[in-house]
């Protein structure tokens, strides 16, 4: 083989690797919102879409006329760290109020692919009132404006709405606003990443929330691995094939998308098949081609990105206050520790760095301090907390030690 030829494969395995983590940080991809990326998977989409498809088990769609690529994660479990967000300098989590709006602005999108906010809120205003579970919609109220424009901007962001005249953020100042928008109804269909439509199974409204976890695992049910996919998988009726499958795909799914994956995490079944040949084997190469470090212990294993593309969270990250006490106090657990020696060194550290973390200088500041900062470390699997109250470091929290802390005048103080 050529010099050339070497060359263009190199450049081709790299921009698959590249492309297939950019996937993984975010499933959505526009041609508007991310143009570079777009062209790089659409470029690549074969070898992606075969690298997620054998190892995940999970579909990827590009759409080059429409301009978008989506990634259909399917998972039966739930995570708290990943809510949706209002796009506002503090991006607070949606609240219940708001997932009932965007739920109901999206299914009245379908009415018409051109639309104005006034319209859209009349919609919104009459399926409410004619649904006796629903609180009424009153766009004669500023909150519910305001929620109601968080759910539009949201949509915005991932491409479903495109505002042609206006801004939504005017109609939260009036409800005579006026905003006219193109809907992409494509894509709308596109972003409920589940089999099974919610829809589909006829569960009355009031046993919804006795039975959540049992739902979750009924519209993530995926049919080709018959009964041992779910939480409660049964492999006694199922095929080899079906049941060989299911284990792959369960455990790529994790390696993929937790920052690390604990052995004792698993069912004895995906630690056999991870500690078999075959699954090391794969596991060595899905690393290479998704441009991975594999990183190996006696606890565990986590495939780490060292260009830090394949996710939208980082740790350690100086930009976030949370993070960076989370990274600090990390130093203040050698073992088991309780919440209130944790508030003790959190105290400690605003006393030392009198200039740093203001927004928590209340007085419940440093409360709120060290459940951000244990919520942060929880997240990246570093800790695990107890229902008395322990705070228990994991195996992975040893990859961290702050050898030196500088503060925004350039001092710099040595920490143990």
């Amino acid at each position: 083989m050529s010099e050339l030829a070497n060359q263009l494969v190199i450049a081709e395995r790299e921009e698959v690797s590249r492309g297939i983590r950019q996937l993984l940080a975010s499933p959505l991809i526009t041609e508007r919102g991310a143009p570079e990326p777009f062209d790089l998977v659409r470029r690549r989409r074969e070898p992606i879409a075969k690298w997620f498809d054998y190892y995940c088990g999970w579909t990827l769609t590009v759409e080059p006329r429409l301009g978008y690529a989506r990634l259909v994660k399917v998972r039966p479990a739930t995570d708290p760290t990943r809510p949706a967000r209002r796009l506002r300098s503090a991006r607070a989590p949606f609240d219940r109020r708001r997932y009932v709006l965007l739920c109901v602005v999206s299914a009245e999108l379908f009415a018409a692919p051109v639309t104005t906010i006034g319209l859209l809120a009349d919609r919104v205003q009459s399926a409410t009132a004619a649904d006796p579970v629903l609180a009424n919609f009153e766009t004669a109220s500023r909150s519910e404006r305001m929620a109601f424009v968080d759910a539009l901007r949201l949509l915005e962001s991932y491409g479903v709405l495109d505002a042609i005249d206006g801004s939504a953020d005017s109609y939260i100042e009036s409800n005579s606003a006026k905003v006219l928008y193109r809907v992409d109804t494509t894509l709308l269909l596109r972003l409920l990443a589940a089999p099974v439509g919610p829809s589909q199974l006829g569960v009355p409204t009031d046993e919804v929330p006795l039975r959540v976890e049992q739902l979750l695992g009924e519209v993530t049910r995926e049919r080709r691995y018959g009964l041992a996919s779910g939480r409660h998988a049964d492999t006694a009726g199922v095929s080899d094939v079906q049941r060989n499958l299911w284990l792959r795909h369960s455990v790529f799914r994790r390696l993929v998308d937790d920052p690390v994956v604990y052995y004792d995490e698993l069912s004895d079944d995906e630690r056999a098949y991870l500690a078999s040949p075959t699954g090391r084997r794969l596991l060595r190469q899905a690393a290479e081609q998704g441009g991975f470090l594999l990183e190996e212990r006696a606890e565990g294993v986590l495939l780490v990105d060292v260009d830090g593309i394949a996710t939208d969270g980082r740790f350690p990250d100086d930009a976030a206050t949370a993070k960076v006490a989370a990274l600090l106090l990390l130093d203040a657990i050698p073992g088991s520790t309780t919440v209130e020696q944790l508030r003790r060194s959190a105290t400690e550290l605003l006393e030392r760095f009198p200039r740093w973390a203001r927004s928590y200088r209340g007085a419940d500041g440093v409360r709120q301090l060290v459940s951000d900062a244990i919520a942060t470390l929880s997240a990246f699997g570093l800790v695990r907390t107890t229902a008395s109250g322990l705070v228990i470091p994991l195996p992975a929290a040893a990859r961290y030690r702050v050898s030196g802390v500088r503060t925004s005048d350039n001092t710099e103080e040595s920490s143990s």
